[in-house]
């Protein structure tokens, strides 16, 4: 019996198809393969408190086609499976414990491949096996989302979503400027985001369960001191949630340009003058082709 469950049933829903190491040693890519062959990516970061994040894939590709992001030039290839996205944890921890590598993996965040409310059902099944699973609460896990309106409804009045943390890769403050770097924005979409955060606060918000929203910053295009303020009367008409702003990642095609550090200083200034909890995401694995924006399967890293 045992024999037969070894040929029958596999251990992992995936397999290791290739594997990345930064030069410093703090971020690690997988480029895993399904059982029907497909291949996407997972990566192992170093966090500040000197353990461990996964960032997780839920989509082979992505249907958002944001502007600036390699996964989104792939297109839609199809969803992961539950046990698909809960064996990239497994996958990490195997890592480690083969590496000897010190640290438990103490966070998970949904900003890998593929649009994470678009395969909710899989999302939703995945987390709750590892929160009943592994010492991982709900805290340490946030679903990072471009803003599927439709889904976020449902999510403010369904029992069974898990209390994890909600991210919103927001880019701009300006509907028509959004539509440019996020292609899906659907119409009126920042008046709507506005009240079902307004709504989300008054629900499910917390200390613990606060809105982010996720902010690239490309050079000449969501910069300047103007969106910055622009940027900061959306996020009080939100209820203020916390902001955290990225510099672009360079992706090889693409025209984009990161934001010089002084014009991102300057707007955190904007931010800051507002109130409002502002912090600057700390680039790491950009020479792997493992940072935000760059996950695309290729089997060279792929920056510029």
């Amino acid at each position: 019996m045992r024999q037969l469950m070894e040929e029958k049933i596999p251990w992992m829903s995936v397999s290791l198809h290739r594997l990345f190491e930064s030069k410093d040693r703090e971020t690690f890519k997988a480029v895993l393969r399904t059982e029907d062959g497909l291949l996407f990516e997972t990566v192992l970061m170093g966090n500040a408190r000197e353990q461990w994040t996964v960032c997780v894939s839920s989509q082979v590709g992505c249907a958002m086609r944001c502007a600036f992001c390699a996964t989104g030039a792939m297109g839609l290839q199809r969803s992961l499976t539950s046990d698909e996205i809960t064996d990239q944890l497994r996958f990490w921890l195997a890592f480690l414990r083969e590496r000897s590598l010190e640290g438990r993996i103490s966070n998970i965040v949904f900003m890998g491949m593929g649009e994470p409310l678009a395969n909710v059902s899989s999302v939703k099944r995945a987390i709750h096996t590892w929160m009943d699973q592994t010492d991982l609460g709900p805290t340490h896990i946030t679903v990072s989302t471009v803003g599927v309106l439709p889904v976020m409804e449902q999510l403010l009045v369904d029992k069974d979503w898990p209390p994890v943390r909600i991210a919103i890769s927001l880019h701009s403050a300006n509907q028509s400027e959004r539509e440019q770097i996020v292609p899906s924005t659907v119409p009126h979409f920042l008046d709507k985001l506005a009240d079902w955060c307004r709504r989300y606060r008054q629900i499910l918000g917390n200390r613990r369960h606060h809105l982010t929203f996720e902010y690239t910053l490309i050079s000449g295009v969501n910069d300047s001191a103007e969106q910055a303020e622009q940027l900061a009367r959306f996020i009080e008409r939100c209820g203020s949630p916390k902001l955290n702003v990225i510099p672009l990642n360079p992706v090889s095609g693409k025209k984009f340009s990161a934001s010089q550090q002084d014009r991102i200083d300057q707007f955190k200034a904007v931010i800051a003058r507002h109130g409002i909890d502002v912090m600057q995401r700390r680039t790491m694995g950009d020479d792997i082709a493992a940072a935000c924006g760059q996950l695309a399967t290729g089997e060279q890293p792929h920056v510029m």
